[in-house]
Parts: structure tokens; sequence; C-alpha cells
């Protein structure tokens, strides 16, 4: 088989592997807080931890890619994913599966941000065009089967094996990119912003960490002030950085492009309201709903599945409709499908998320290729990179920072509730921890803690608060879709 082939196979593998170990996380998330014992913020950094560390190193891999072969990082990336997938197969605590799930998302930034530059090496004319169509398919793919996959593995044996099966195929994969693939680099690459990366890294940390502790610390503690002041000060650096240096992480003349800048707001809005609730859909279903991971991965079939075939129509007809109608419209089923999931009760059947799950997934599917192609389109050619690498920046941005945000709303509106609720004066007196545990899919342990014949009431008066809450977050969802949907005419 010639190079090129190897190449394209190693690539849409890795990202498949690197995509579906994000999509497979969300439905293994209530029996890990079983299992490991985590709290609400705990559960959150499982996602964020990831997802933070993809989004602030994701340009910088690119540019030390360029510099060093990519090749190189990309099989660098492997190793560490895979070695980061073992930590997390093994880990004994929340603390341990937070930091490894980290590492994970060095790796993937590592993985993601070569991954079309080796296909664009070895492919030119209809033949690239063909190669990054198949890798978009491979990526539809991915976050189409994801639930089902993590639903089959977490059930069968364990969750523990939904990263360990990236072990015996990222060694694959690893040993294809070291024989198979072609190095290359570009000698005139300049250095990696360093003060760039700091300064963002750490202002999102800050950000991230504040927003999940923010309920349990309390919103005027030293702490919380503290972490969003230093985040407001770091990015006030960050953009001063940018400004001033040779070679920026972020060229910030690029969002002079009114185009480029509503792309990016819709790459952020998209995955704050759509992707960060999966979290809490999942947490509806496994713990209100009792379904088991499987059960759950199934009911997310109609929306993985419309997504992956209205992206392929949005692809073929995005060269003739102007994008920008894409991306509103998406929204606006996105916002639509929140808004249909809105009012569900205790009592409520799985098929009335149904048609939210329809007109949302329909609506990822319309917005995912355009986005992509208009982040690249209105730059130029030697920026694309940079400009792709922005763009999903921005994506995983959006699933940190509204994972969090919307946890902090969700975690408020239960502890709320619960105050409204009549409690038996044991449950009464430690509303605090009982909103932590229903947050965290752990109530039924506190639960069972609580005297029998207080259990009743006390599960009746968790699920109203989990219901209660999950509703005000999905109208914040509806919010922040719209105003995506706005930015992008």
């Amino acid at each position: 088989m010639e190079r090129k082939w190897w190449t394209l196979l190693v690539v849409c593998i890795s990202i498949f592997m690197l995509l579906l170990d994000i999509t497979v996380v969300n439905v293994a998330l209530p029996v890990i807080q079983r299992d490991l014992g985590a709290d609400f913020s705990h559960l959150q950094w499982v996602v964020d931890a990831y997802a933070l560390t993809l989004a602030a190193l994701l340009l910088t891999a690119g540019s030390l890619a360029d510099r060093y072969g990519r090749r190189l990082i990309f099989a660098g990336g492997l190793v560490l994913f895979v070695a980061a997938s073992l930590l997390c197969g093994f880990s004994t605590t929340p603390t341990m599966l937070d930091l490894a799930r980290g590492l994970q998302g060095i790796g993937g930034a590592a993985m993601f941000a070569t991954s079309l530059a080796l296909l664009a090496q070895e492919f030119e004319g209809r033949e690239r065009a063909t190669a990054f169509g198949i890798w978009g398919a491979t990526t539809g793919l991915a976050v189409a089967i994801g639930p089902l996959v993590g639903g089959a593995l977490v059930d069968g044996i364990g969750w523990e094996w939904i990263f360990f099966v990236n072990v015996p195929i990222g060694a694959l994969c690893t040993w294809i990119a070291v024989t198979k693939v072609r190095e290359t680099r570009d000698p005139s690459q300049g250095g990696v912003d360093l003060l760039g990366v700091i300064t963002f890294s750490t202002a999102l940390l800050c950000l991230v960490f504040a927003l999940i502790r923010g309920n349990s610390e309390g919103w005027g503690s030293a702490l919380i002030v503290s972490l969003l002041v230093v985040s407001g000060l770091m990015l006030a650096a960050f953009v001063a950085v940018e400004r001033r240096v040779a070679n920026p992480m972020f060229d910030l003349s690029l969002f002079r492009k009114p185009t480029f800048t509503g792309a990016s707001i819709v790459a952020f809005c998209l995955s704050a309201s759509m992707f960060a609730m999966f979290l809490y859909v999942t947490l509806y279903m496994q713990n209100v709903l009792d379904f088991t991971a499987l059960e759950t991965g199934l009911r997310f079939l109609p929306l993985s599945l419309l997504s992956f075939f209205a992206a392929a129509i949005s692809g073929r007809l995005s060269e003739r409709v102007p994008v920008r109608y894409f991306m509103a419209g998406g929204l606006l089923l996105v916002a639509g499908g929140l808004l249909l999931m809105h009012g569900v009760s205790v009592d409520s059947k799985w098929t009335t998320l149904l048609g939210g799950f329809i007109l949302s997934g329909t609506g990822i599917g319309l917005i995912n290729p355009p986005l992509a192609s208009t982040a690249i389109g209105v730059v130029r050619p030697q920026q694309s990179g940079m400009a792709s690498g922005i763009n999903t920046t921005f994506r995983q941005v959006g699933i940190a920072t509204g994972i969090a945000a919307l946890g902090a709303i969700f975690q408020a509106r239960v502890e709320s509730k619960l105050s409204e609720l009549p409690l038996p004066r044991q449950a009464a007196s430690r509303v605090q921890e009982l909103a932590e545990a229903i947050a965290s899919g752990g109530s039924k342990q506190a639960i069972g803690n609580a005297p029998p014949q207080a259990r009743g009431q006390i599960t009746e008066a968790a699920n109203q608060a989990f219901v209660a809450g999950f509703n005000t977050i999905l109208l914040v969802g509806v919010a922040i879709a719209v105003v995506g949907a706005i930015s992008a005419l």
C-alpha cells in the first residue's frame, strides 16, 4: 500500500479513537461516580481536564509539529494518549482519574493538531478533498456511535475498558506512524509562544476552577474572587502578549474578519449549549429514569445518527448555500431542541426528550461542516492551520466553560429547590451535602444512609430537585444557542 494511504489510515483510526474517547465518557460518568466516590466537582473535571488541556495546547502542538516534525509530534501524542489511557483505567481515586484525563488531553492536542497537516502533505487536488472527506466522516462516525460503544463497554465489562480499549489501538497506530508515515517539518517556523500558552492556560484554568467550586466555597469567598481576578488579569496579559510577539499563538488580527469572529462564536456557543449539556442529559437518564449506560447510549442514537446524516447533506450543499444560513439555522434547531426537552418531570418517559434529540441532532449536523470550512476559507492559506486550530480551541473552551457554568447554575437550583421541599429533619439540616450528592449522581448512596422510614420522602425530593435544576440549565442552553445563531448572521 502506498505511503499516503497508510497516512490516511493511521490518521483516521487515531482521530476516531480520540473523539470516541470524548463521547464514551459521558455515559460512563454515573458509574465512575459510584465506583470512585466522586463528588460533583470531580465529575465535571473528568470532562473538563481533558477539554482544558486540549484547548490550551492545541495551537502550541501545531507550532511544535511544524518546527520539530509532524510525524514526531503525532507519534509522541499517541504514546502519551495510550499511557494516559492506562492510567485512567487503573485510577483508584477521582483525583488520579482527573489528572490522567489531563494527560490524555495533552496527547490528544498533539494528535489533533497534526492530523490534517499529515494528510495535506500527502494528498493534493481532488485526492486531498477525498482524504479530508474521509477524515470528516470518521469524526462524525465516532460522535455517532460513541454513546452506544461506551454503554456496551460499561455495562459489559466495566467503565475501565472505555480507556483500556485505546491501548491496543494506540499501539498499532504508533507502529504505523513510525514505520509508514513520512516526516516533514517547516524549518522557517518561528519559536513557540510560551508566554501565550502560560497566560491563556492560567486564565482558562482559574475561570473553570472558580465556576466549579463557586457554590461550595461561596461566590464571595476570597478563593473564588481571587481566581476570577487572576483569570481576568491573565486574559488581559494574554491579549497583550499576542499583540507583541513575533509568532503569536492566536493571531488576533484574524478577529478583524467578521465571518471568522462569527464562526468562532458559533463554535463556542454550540459546545457550551449542546455538547456541555450531554453530561446532564446522561445524569437525568441514568439517575432519574434509571437507565443503564447501554440503555442510555441506545437512546442517544437518534441524535447521533441525525447529526451524522445532516452533516453529509450540509457538506454537499455548503458550496451553493451561504454557510451562515446553515450555522444560524443549525443553532436555532439546537435551541428549539433544548426548548422541547424543557419541562421534563420525575414521571416523564425518555420519549419526552426524543423531539429535542431530533431537532438538536439535525442542528449539530448542519453546523459542523460549514463551520470548519468557514474558519479556514476566510483567511490566507498560510494561516489556515492557525485558523483551524483557533476554531477547535473555541469548541473545547466552550465545552470546558459550559460544563462548569451550567454545573454552577444546576447545583444552585438543586439546593434552592431542596430548601423549598418538605424534608425529614435529618436531611433538612444537610441540604448542601444532599444537593452535592444529587448533582454528582450519588443521591442513592446518600439516601441509603438515611433512616429507612425517611428514604421514600428524600428520594422524591431528590428527583424533584434534580429535574428543577435540569430544566433551568436547559433554558440557559437555549439562550446560549440563540446568541450563537445571531452571531452567525
